[in-house]
């Protein structure tokens, strides 16, 4: 059905924007909304000390994990920023940063490109380095908490403004200036408080959770005799002719002595090893979803760094991409192809039962290996330089489903696959505590402001 907006010339010229989708009636309805209760612009100097972005040069990265973190989009979580897994550069590089480049605890953290609109709050206080293509704003605490605003970012209401002032034709972009036209409801403070609470509760299971993964993690790779291994770049090495034709390959990454060290390791396991075509089944027939019927679709960003299904899309069959091919239960582990987004493997909860991924994934389980571990076991070090190993291409480089095949992963003990499994059930419930807590957040800033927009209104 068509939407029709009525306004001024003078926003017209105000806005510098001639794009209906700017005057959208959902937008301009929120604005009202706002407009009743009293707002700052986050650009006043009563709402906000700072908005910057980050780093504009070449960034030296580094392999090395005590080095420093540096900050993409990909590494904005629900509520903090997850550092686990986030790219390092060089302390050289960071020497050379300007100040307002590192993260500061409290920082809020925005997207600019890609997926606009992700936000975060620094609470872990290790120093980090933002790309550019994150926006970081420092909240004046005489009248905001930056708790709240946090929340209010995430809510309809602050979405439609990081929607509303997104521009772009090729690649949408949200820029700092349109950042500072952002309005803020100004709620009382004892009410911002209580989001904060509620924020940090979230925060502490999430907390929590991620411990479980990592102990999880840790009982694997000390189960197989890998705890506290690191894999090294040889800077000189040899291999014969014969090697290379059985391969196939004549590039010389693919015969890093590390590989083989990896891969001797894994056979030494006392509890067995095979090859992964022999004890993982692949669901890899195409699905044909039906026009006129809604599902939920995850592609490759909506995969968490810690192994669980963030975010999704929820499309008719018939707006889907073409992609969208592969059918997933709940059990099923999805595993990234494409180099560079290996490490984006997931456990299907129920939630996303009769779901479709993406067909960049593949999707597996097994009846020898249970779930939990699966996807532990895929997300370790060891197998992701495997992985690693198997991908190949000029355009768009990935592993084949034949190169996963013959890849040889450990088959973990029973008793051990039972107590990951444990660790990683517990681990989600308390995501899901933490998702739960955010979204009882969100509903209470929106009611909030409702009520008092109502009450201006009378």
């Amino acid at each position: 059905m068509a939407q029709i907006s009525t306004i001024k010339y003078s926003d017209v010229l105000e806005a510098r924007r001639y794009d209906a989708e700017y005057f959208k009636p959902e937008y301009l309805a929120v604005e009202k909304e706002i407009t009743t209760i009293g707002y700052l612009e986050l650009g006043n100097k009563k709402a906000s000390l700072l908005i910057t972005d980050g780093d504009h040069g070449n960034p030296e990265y580094s392999d090395d994990k005590n080095d420093i973190c540096y900050i993409k989009v990909e590494q904005l979580g629900d509520i903090d920023i997850e550092l686990l897994n986030s790219p390092r550069v060089t302390k050289a590089c960071a020497k050379y940063q300007s100040k307002t480049n590192f993260t500061e605890k409290f920082d809020i953290l925005l997207s600019m490109k890609g997926t606009i609109g992700k936000t975060c709050i620094v609470i872990d206080e290790t120093p980090a380095i933002l790309n550019r293509d994150v926006a970081k704003i420092q909240i004046n605490k005489e009248l905001l908490n930056p708790f709240y605003v946090l929340v209010y970012f995430k809510t309809r209401l602050g979405k439609s403004f990081t929607e509303k002032f997104a521009s772009g034709a090729v690649q949408r972009g949200l820029y700092l200036n349109k950042i500072q036209k952002i309005k803020i409801p100004l709620l009382p403070l004892t009410f911002q408080s209580q989001i904060e609470d509620s924020v940090k509760e979230a925060y502490q299971k999430q907390t929590e959770s991620k411990q479980l993964y990592q102990e999880a993690e840790e009982l694997f790779l000390t189960e197989i005799g890998l705890s506290g291994y690191k894999v090294k770049n040889a800077l000189a090495f040899e291999t014969t002719k014969k090697e290379i034709d059985e391969a196939g390959r004549y590039d010389s990454e693919y015969f890093q002595p590390k590989y083989e060290e990896i891969i001797e390791k894994v056979e030494k396991y006392d509890g067995g090893f095979d090859v992964v075509g022999q004890i993982i089944d692949f669901k890899d027939r195409n699905f044909t979803p039906k026009l006129d019927k809604r599902y939920k679709y995850l592609a490759l960003s909506n995969v968490s760094s810690q192994g669980y299904i963030q975010d999704y899309q929820e499309e008719l069959g018939k707006d889907l991409p073409s992609r969208a091919r592969r059918k997933i239960n709940t059990g099923d582990i999805i595993i990234s192809s494409i180099e560079g987004s290996l490490s984006s493997c997931a456990l299907v909860e129920e939630e996303f039962d009769d779901s479709l991924c993406s067909t960049g994934f593949f999707v597996i389980n097994s009846g020898k290996i249970n779930s939990e571990t699966l996807l532990i076991l895929f997300k370790s070090n060891i197998i992701q330089e495997l992985m690693q190993r198997g991908s190949k291409g000029t355009i768009l480089t990935a592993i084949s489903k034949s190169e996963l095949e013959q890849i040889k992963i450990p088959v973990v003990k029973l008793d051990i696959q039972k107590q990951i499994a444990a660790k990683i059930q517990e681990s989600h419930k308390l995501r899901k505590e933490s998702k739960e807590l955010l979204e009882e957040a969100k509903k209470k800033v929106e009611e909030e402001i409702e009520r008092l927009s109502l009450s201006g209104r009378e």
